[in-house]
């Protein structure tokens, strides 16, 4: 997982609450067996008119959030089912943070597994960040993971709290795998003495 620890990216706006898995990637893409190529088909229903034709009031598809790297959006993202191929969709389009005033649980399990960070914000500060974007003049923001704080050229910022272990985890580079395999000798170690037992056990029997 590639580390975060600080980010500066273009904001895209989504107004909007209740953001659920299905809309981040519709269920009728969820057929590849890899994490990549999810990109192309990003809140896919809501990116296309009824003939199939981009729509170009849809912010992602506007020319002046092209790029972006972070996503503004209302309560509760990441709702609905707990399909971590909303994750490899959001990544894999190219962002790394998403941030909101609330985030659903399981979502935000998924998120920090694939090192994407949920940045969650009081009602306020989201409303800021929402209403720059909006302004559709290239407005970016750094997130400072280290120091928690996020800020932008402005002089506008706010702190933010990530769990310790989630942090740990982010800035390191660090998924449930990584953090096995650090573990890696004495996983070794175990298993070696655990197979002299049995070959002792099996010849004194």
């Amino acid at each position: 997982m590639e580390p975060f620890t600080t980010h500066t990216g273009l904001v895209a706006p989504l107004d909007r609450g209740d953001v659920d898995t299905d809309q981040i990637i519709p269920k009728q893409f969820l057929k590849r067996i890899e994490r990549t190529g999810y990109g192309e088909f990003l809140f896919y229903d809501w990116r296309r008119r009824a003939d199939g034709s981009p729509d170009p009031d849809f912010s992602l598809n506007r020319r002046e959030y092209a790029g972006a790297s972070i996503l503004v959006a209302g309560r509760n993202f990441g709702c609905g089912s707990s399909r971590e191929h909303a994750l490899w969709a959001l990544t894999d389009f190219g962002f790394r943070t998403v941030i909101a005033p609330s985030f659903a649980d399981i979502f935000r399990s998924n998120a920090f597994q694939n090192g994407l960070l949920p940045l969650d914000l009081a009602e306020e500060d989201v409303a800021h960040v929402l209403a720059a974007a909006q302004a559709g003049d290239g407005y970016s923001l750094t997130v400072d993971l280290e120091a928690q704080r996020v800020s932008d050229a402005l002089g506008w910022q706010t702190n933010f709290s990530v769990d310790p272990f989630r942090r740990h985890c982010l800035l390191n580079g660090l998924d449930d795998i990584a953090l096995t395999l650090q573990l890696e000798g004495r996983i070794q170690a175990h298993e070696d003495a655990r197979g002299v037992t049995e070959e002792r056990a099996a010849t004194e029997g």
